[in-house]
């Protein structure tokens, strides 16, 4: 006879925990980078307690790693959970392994109340979320939403020198008893639960965020080209000095972008100069730009205005500029029927809870590409992420993994999904 199911706190806890201490750093963070012998491991540990547990584990061409609990119709596509369990080379303990263990303590919960969904419930730890290792990031859900192959990126190489290819297969043969299926397989929804990696939640006292939308990013890379010359003897209407068009253009999409629009993001993330002596005006200077919205249209219109911004500036300083992109991801909208059955189960549950837009991509923004998708996320102290420093309170995870229960129990104890 079944019962109401209920998140067993102390073995989330503990589950983080255990997680936490593969790849753990002296300063009490993770070095967990993707397809590493870190990586396998915890691969392996998430494994070995799926299978304790009767689950079914399985694993694709990417090496994203699949959970499965049965339910009562074969033939309902699953609903997937999880996030991944990869991290920075100084990362904290909760960025992603908090989603995929909150996941898995899901199906650990309903399998302890005897709880038959009508669909599959599935926990996803997807490949290479992160980034820091083999670029680019979230390759797993890119791949899965048919945004990119393996063949694409199976000649890169990582930091440490490791071809992605020859890692991908060792992570796949180090787990054995996981089936190998081809990439992407239907799913009627995609939850995941995360770490906010930012102060708002913390700074409102709101315990949970309901994402409605990931941000667009595209990141340029601006050039000025001018002449180097002595910096003692070439007087100002001499001089073509990249070096002051670029500060200029940087002073002002700063003091105009972001003042203009809240959901507006701009970043001068890297400058460097050339020759880069203290004593020679540069013949060149290169910077990136990092830009951000949630409206495709907008951040259309702020990557125009950095081009123009960087024209003007070149003009003015009698220098060349080269402005080239690297990045376009666009953004992603989640669907609200999935976002208001988040916001449900925080009402049923007492907990306070706001809409918000995440300004930094996480696996959910491809898979939203493909099947309905939200995210829940928890407070992360001061805001701290992609750091040692990184922390979430037990309360948080605890709150976070019972809204995660009652959206599956919602999401999976129906036939259909909207």
């Amino acid at each position: 006879m079944s019962i109401n199911p209920e998140v067993n706190a102390a073995r989330l806890l503990a589950s983080v925990a255990d997680f936490a201490a593969i790849g753990a750093t002296p300063a009490g963070g993770v070095n967990r980078q993707a397809l590493g012998v870190e990586d396998r491991a915890a691969r392996r540990l998430l494994a070995e307690r799926a299978l304790a547990r009767g689950f079914t584990v399985f694993q694709d061409d990417i090496a994203n790693l699949f959970i499965r609990r049965a339910g009562r119709n074969a033939s309902l596509p699953p609903l997937l959970i999880g996030s991944h369990l990869d991290s920075q080379p100084t990362g904290g303990r909760f960025d992603g392994a908090l989603g995929t263990l909150s996941a898995f303590e899901v199906l650990e919960a309903l399998a302890d109340a005897g709880i038959e969904t009508d669909r599959a419930v599935e926990v996803v730890a997807f490949t290479n979320e992160e980034g820091s290792r083999y670029s680019p990031g979230c390759m797993g859900s890119m791949a899965f939403a048919g945004v990119g192959t393996t063949a694409d990126w199976e000649s890169i190489h990582a930091t440490d020198g490791a071809r992605l290819a020859d890692e991908l297969a060792t992570t796949l043969a180090t787990l054995p008893e996981a089936a190998v299926r081809p990439i992407g397989h239907a799913i009627s929804a995609f939850v995941e639960l995360h770490i906010e990696q930012g102060p708002i939640l913390e700074q409102e006292d709101v315990p949970i965020g309901v994402v409605t939308a990931v941000q667009g990013t595209k990141w340029l890379e601006v050039v000025f080209s001018g002449v180097a010359a002595h910096a003692g003897t070439t007087p100002l209407e001499f001089r073509k000095d990249p070096m002051s068009a670029a500060a200029a253009a940087i002073a002002s999409l700063q003091s105009a972008v972001m003042p203009a629009d809240p959901e507006a993001r701009l970043t001068v993330g890297r400058i460097t100069a050339e020759p880069g002596s203290i004593n020679v005006i540069p013949s060149s200077v290169a910077f990136t730009v990092d830009i951000r919205h949630p409206d495709a249209a907008t951040l259309a219109a702020m990557d125009q205005h950095v081009r123009k911004e960087c024209e003007a500036a070149a003009a003015r300083w009698d220098c060349d500029v080269a402005i080239s992109q690297r990045v376009d991801m666009a953004p992603g909208r989640f669907a609200s029927s999935i976002t208001g059955t988040i916001e449900e189960a925080c009402k049923d549950l007492g907990l306070k809870s706001r809409q918000m837009v995440s300004g930094a991509f996480h696996d959910a923004l491809f898979v939203s590409r493909i099947a309905p998708t939200a995210m829940i996320f928890v407070p992360c102290r001061d805001g701290i992420s992609h750091n040692e420093a990184e922390f979430v309170t037990d309360t948080h995870m605890i709150s976070g993994a019972q809204v995660l229960l009652k959206v599956v129990e919602s999401l999976a104890l129906t036939n259909q999904i909207a």
